[in-house]
């Protein structure tokens, strides 16, 4: 004889519930699982766009969703790292940015999903997305301008929205990541002009050769400035991952609808082009010339 729950070799089928278990949640006024993520909130802001829904408008809505909590918490540990560069805490902030650099591959990751979805796929609803674009995204405007890509142009897609131009707004005219190490940089010790440490943070910062012989000296010099030597390369990281995801959004594109314009109006395919030349840390790339070129 064996008990119902088992197999033939003896193996329990059900782990059961144990005993200490809390699964009284009116009694004691404690959360649920689902109280506390409030998923009956969550899981129901999937709104398809037609009526019947087609089969892979869920896809589409869940990933750029998922994508926006992603830029979410990225924005959230971005606040942390430049928290701790202002602290010069490099341990903590070299930490945080681990933990963007997850989060960025995170968002890699959802191209190769969303590639599941063919032209045949996307074509049965792309009309119902009417004039919505990714471009349109205000957590993603948000980290380019945290990561030092001011473009004040790109605030007029979000006009009609007054609280988002506020915040968006806010981040444009406050330092960026790279300003905040600059800042760093001085307090290190080095000779910073000080024109770069009050300059007018909505402009976009190009790099400065003062700031490249400041690099050049750490990397030369890595023992002396580990810490500085080990920030800088995580930055580099940051920019990488950024460029993979901007490629692979670019490629995604061309592979689901061609060289046709985007829903929001831009030219597509051509217009992601143009952002695989935008840089975030000049001075970094500029510093691998002067080590090698005098």
């Amino acid at each position: 004889m064996t008990d119902d729950k088992s197999d033939k070799h003896g193996r329990y089928l059900e782990r059961g519930v144990e005993e200490t278990l809390v699964t009284e949640f009116e009694t004691d006024r404690r959360s649920s699982y689902g109280d506390f993520l409030e998923l009956k909130t969550l899981l129901n802001l999937q709104k398809t766009f037609q009526d019947p829904a087609q089969p892979d408008e869920m896809l589409f809505i869940i990933i750029h969703q998922v994508s926006e909590l992603w830029l979410k918490l990225m924005h959230h540990q971005l606040e942390e790292v430049m928290k701790q560069l202002r602290r010069d805490a490099f341990g903590p902030a070299m930490k945080n940015i681990d933990r963007v650099k997850a989060i960025q591959r995170q968002l890699i990751t959802s191209w190769e999903t969303l590639l599941t979805m063919t032209p045949a796929d996307y074509m049965l609803f792309r009309d119902a997305l009417g004039s919505s674009s990714g471009f349109q995204s205000y957590g993603y405007r948000r980290i380019e301008f945290m990561l030092g890509n001011k473009d004040a142009s790109t605030l007029a897609v979000h006009r009609h929205d007054p609280e988002v131009m506020e915040m968006l707004t806010e981040t444009l005219h406050a330092p960026s990541l790279y300003d905040e190490v600059i800042r760093m940089l001085s307090r290190q010790g080095f000779d910073v002009p000080e024109e770069l440490l009050e300059r007018d943070f909505s402009q976009p910062y190009s790099g400065d050769k003062r700031i490249v012989e400041i690099w050049a000296e750490v990397f030369r010099n890595t023992e002396e400035h580990w810490d500085l030597y080990a920030l800088a390369e995580k930055l580099m990281d940051v920019e990488t991952l950024f460029q993979r995801w901007r490629f692979d959004h670019m490629t995604a594109v061309e592979r689901v609808i061609g060289m046709q314009p985007g829903t929001g109006g831009s030219s597509g395919v051509a217009f992601l082009k143009k952002a695989l030349d935008l840089k975030f840390f000049h001075d970094l790339y500029d510093v691998r010339g002067a080590l090698f070129y005098k």
